[in-house]
């Protein structure tokens, strides 16, 4: 069955380097490309692609400006951008996938067998306010997508108490004891949420050090839960540390 797959770029080099990454998959695609939001707004209600590539920049507006114009956005989604790495954790906090400029071969190989795989349109509005969140410098409440059985789960990250591993998969438990079970690695939860107050104290454990109510000078630590646990010895000082740091701020 033939799938639908729109591209909207201002920049032609960039629209050309996609259809040729697509020109394998030409036997089962159908591509239609828009170099404007006006013609991408009347292009995608009218042709209603599984899958968008949308440049985050377009001429003076941007691809957040189209999405807000689209009642029912029921395709999967792919940035394609050129921002520097500080803001690329927005995309992975909000569970959208995305192309950083220059497009790599092996990365849109990547994103574009997930999206066959799994035409992943559930909450994308929901998911698309999480970015625009975590891109805007207003200080407001930081949620992170949590995928699960039903679609996404909206987590505000300051509600979360921590993070524990289990071999490839990852429970994130909240301050209200409910548990959510990613497959995805404490280590990637790790570089996800160092920069919102959270520390490793131990190869299975991420805190939020918030919600930290006890140390003692013996390794352990004490979250607001009443939970004990452990700080691995290497990483004590570090701890000492970042507590403190944290209690200053």
């Amino acid at each position: 069955m033939e799938m639908t797959i729109a591209i909207v770029e201002d920049e032609q080099h960039c629209t050309d380097r996609i259809m040729a990454f697509l020109k394998p998959y030409s036997d089962r695609v159908r591509v239609i490309c828009f170099n404007s939001l006006d013609s991408a707004l009347e292009g995608l209600e009218s042709e209603r692609p599984e899958i968008l590539f949308l440049d985050v920049m377009i001429g003076e507006k941007t691809g957040f400006d189209l999405l807000s114009k689209i009642a029912n956005p029921d395709f999967c989604l792919i940035f394609t951008t050129s921002y520097e790495q500080y803001a690329l954790d927005a995309f992975k906090l909000s569970a959208i996938d995305y192309l950083l400029k220059p497009i790599d071969r092996i990365d849109f190989d990547k994103a574009i067998t997930k999206a066959f795989e799994k035409i992943d349109h559930k909450q994308l509005k929901e998911r698309v306010g999480v970015l625009m969140n975590h891109l805007s410098h207003i200080h407001t409440s930081k949620k992170i997508s949590i995928p699960s059985k039903e679609g996404y789960v909206f987590l505000t990250i300051q509600d979360i108490l921590r993070c524990e591993a289990d071999v490839n998969y990852t429970h994130v438990i909240t301050v209200n004891a409910k548990k959510y079970t990613v497959s995805k690695t404490l280590k990637y939860f790790e570089a996800l949420l160092k920069d919102f107050g959270f520390f490793r104290i131990h190869n299975s454990h991420l805190i939020n050090l918030k919600c930290v109510n006890g140390y003692s000078k013996s390794g352990y630590v004490t979250l607001m839960n009443g939970l004990v646990l452990e700080i691995s010895v290497r990483r004590k000082d570090a701890f000492v540390h970042a507590i403190g740091a944290y209690m200053v701020g």
